[in-house]
């Protein structure tokens, strides 16, 4: 079976891939990854606050008796809260390269079109072959307008498009208004691929210390179905490579997120819960399922079920809201049937 595919100007063997997660920060889960299958490997983001977190540091050294950065302290993280600094990072991708032969997929994570943008550069002279933006931005100013939110996330893209010579894919948040504008705007800006989407890890509330909680919880397969929706109806309508990210957990997940347009699927939550190892296993599903259902490639599986080429396009769209509202009728599960 040929599962090879081309994801951001890459030829990968597969389109499965182990997304951004701390199995990058060990050699040893690397290489299990690699021997398991892996095409490639994304790494989890250097976040703009680490970086801005490092200059400040340097600055305060310069600049001791100024205090030119005490207020630092009130809204940065502390170094502690990342698992490695910007020159780690920067080493990490270089190891990583020594140890395997698959293509390193490097990761950003801000907010604003500043100075952390150059640490593409660094990114792409330490060797990686190419670099996913992951712009986390949350709108709480009501004098900012959606466009301004747009205009920001596109400005990024084109800056860092325009400083590498490596390709760029663009993870985003599925709350856009009009995401296949946006889309477009993207492609347009300089970004090869997009990836669909990032997770927002919503912080919870002790109502007896009176304080934010941060909270991680793991992805389950019910995330998938966002994913499928908005694959199914970009892969119609945009020529960026698109991969799936947040959800799968199984082969028949791949199977469903190809079908919808993906051109790579990222699994991370599974491998976190299941080790490197569970990689192989969705894999060779994945690759008996196609065989099975007498498919001949890859290309054959992708986007033949997206919005131009399922038998009822209407439900991508509001047709599905009407008849899932309309199949309650208020009997326990197990009653029926």
């Amino acid at each position: 079976m040929d599962l090879t595919t081309d994801y951001l100007g890459l030829r990968l063997k597969n389109p499965l891939l182990p997304g951004a997660s701390p199995l990058v920060d060990d050699l040893d889960a690397v290489r299990r990854l690699e021997d398991a299958g892996a095409p490639a490997l994304v790494m989890h983001s250097l976040f703009e606050e680490q970086i801005t977190l490092e200059e400040a540091a340097e600055m305060a050294d310069v600049d001791a008796h100024e205090y030119s950065f005490a207020e630092a302290a009130t809204y940065l993280p502390t170094a502690g809260d990342f698992t490695l600094g910007p020159d780690r990072y920067l080493d990490q991708i270089g190891r990583i390269k020594r140890a395997v032969d698959i293509p390193v997929i490097a990761s950003l994570n801000g907010t604003t079109p500043g100075g952390w943008t150059g640490y593409a550069q660094l990114m792409e002279e330490a060797g990686a072959d190419a670099l996913e933006i992951n712009v986390y931005f949350l709108p709480t100013d009501p004098a900012e307008t959606s466009a301004d939110v747009e205009a920001r996330l596109v400005d990024v893209v084109r800056r860092v498009s325009g400083a590498v010579s490596i390709p760029v894919a663009a993870k985003l948040s599925p709350f856009f208004s009009a995401l296949p504008n946006l889309a477009r705007q993207l492609h347009d800006a300089g970004a090869r691929g997009l990836v669909l989407f990032n997770r927002f890890y919503q912080p919870d509330l002790d109502p007896e210390e009176l304080q934010v909680k941060p909270t991680l919880e793991l992805s389950d397969a019910y995330e998938l179905r966002l994913r499928l929706r908005w694959l199914a109806i970009l892969s119609a309508c945009n020529p960026a490579d698109l991969s799936a990210s947040g959800g799968v957990h199984t082969g028949l997940d791949a199977v469903k997120a190809v079908m919808a347009g993906a051109t790579t699927v990222q699994m991370v939550s599974a491998l976190l819960r299941q080790g490197p190892g569970h990689f192989a296993e969705v894999l060779g599903f994945f690759n008996r399922w196609l065989e099975e259902h007498e498919y001949e490639s890859l290309a054959q599986l992708r986007g033949s079920l997206n919005l131009s080429t399922c038998p009822d396009p209407a439900a991508f769209e509001r047709a599905n809201y009407l008849k899932v509202l309309q199949s309650w009728d208020g009997r326990p599960t197990s009653a029926k049937g």
